[in-house]
């Protein structure tokens, strides 16, 4: 007779959190939490508060789905990357049914908590941040182009107008905004950590701008990029989302992005790539932390 193994429910529960990709999970509720707090003129009230949680836990639901299923495509590339490898999927410790039924549940709950408790303008946006990631992006841009990562940058770059949604029913110029710096941040952050990676994706056969047009071309469109965020990150001021204190801090993240991306074109190497690609996490969490801290303060 065969032998029934009963595994632990702890590590099966751990492995299925590890598909989420929480610590990019976190980074995505920061972003979409921004968008709640810039769309509530001054100090919110105990129910928009709610609100907000509630938009936050069923945003995570759907982005934690996405990952999950991205993983799950892409399990035979993971196993050939060393900065993948360790994936539950890739590893073969989950397997595909389950990974599909955990995350279906998990995006139909998502799905259901903005639906009713938020608004469907939330949902269907989340809903299509969802398909962009998971389809779009995963299935069909990464192996077919190098300039996947800005087109695929969309999704990425839609958590603060899902936060916007949530708390105002509508899509406003601002949440575009945060949209715009999103987007033009992703692909000198991604650039920067496929260029250190970049034996990790020519084994996985995936065509990455390192891979397809080398390593020269790859920081010169780098340090195009970081130019035209800077003038991206200065638009909230402009727009008059935002005060004088953010206009300093996002000048002074922007430009040493740009400083870090120059001396990347101009002598590379991996050391400068992985301090760049750190720093990209820097840019982009302190950008949003100031641009919070001077909608409270002015």
């Amino acid at each position: 007779m065969p032998t029934i193994v009963l595994r632990n429910p702890l590590i099966v529960l751990g492995q299925l959190h590890a598909l989420t990709k929480p610590r990019v999970l976190q980074l995505i509720v920061f972003c979409a939490l921004v968008g709640m707090v810039m769309a509530v003129p001054g100090v919110p009230t105990l129910s928009e508060i709610q609100r907000a949680i509630l938009a936050c836990v069923g945003i995570w639901m759907v982005a934690g789905a996405a990952a999950a299923i991205n993983c799950l495509v892409e399990k035979e590339i993971d196993a050939k990357m060393k900065r993948t490898s360790w994936r539950p999927t890739a590893q073969g410790q989950v397997d595909v049914l389950l990974t599909l039924l955990f995350s279906s549940t998990l995006c139909a709950a998502g799905s259901v908590l903005l639906y009713f408790w938020i608004n469907p303008l939330t949902m269907w946006l989340t809903l299509g941040t969802f398909l962009g990631y998971a389809v779009i992006y995963t299935v069909i841009l990464k192996p077919l182009t190098p300039q996947n990562i800005v087109i695929g940058g969309s999704s990425g770059a839609m958590p603060p107008v899902l936060g916007w949604a949530a708390m105002t029913d509508q899509v406003g110029p601002e949440a575009l905004l945060l949209f715009l710096i999103i987007f033009l941040w992703t692909p000198p952050h991604f650039w920067a950590l496929a260029l250190y990676r970049v034996e990790d994706y020519r084994k996985s056969g995936l065509p990455m701008l390192p891979v397809t047009h080398g390593i020269n071309f790859t920081c010169l469109q780098i340090l195009l990029y970081t130019l035209i965020l800077l003038a991206a990150c200065l638009m909230p001021f402009v727009y008059g989302m935002s005060s004088w204190l953010y206009l300093l801090v996002a000048l002074g993240l922007s430009l040493i992005f740009v400083i870090y991306a120059f001396k990347l074109w101009r002598q590379y190497s991996d050391e400068l790539a992985r301090q760049t690609f750190k720093f990209s996490l820097v840019h982009l969490s302190a950008l949003f932390a100031a641009m919070l801290v001077d909608h409270y303060l002015f």
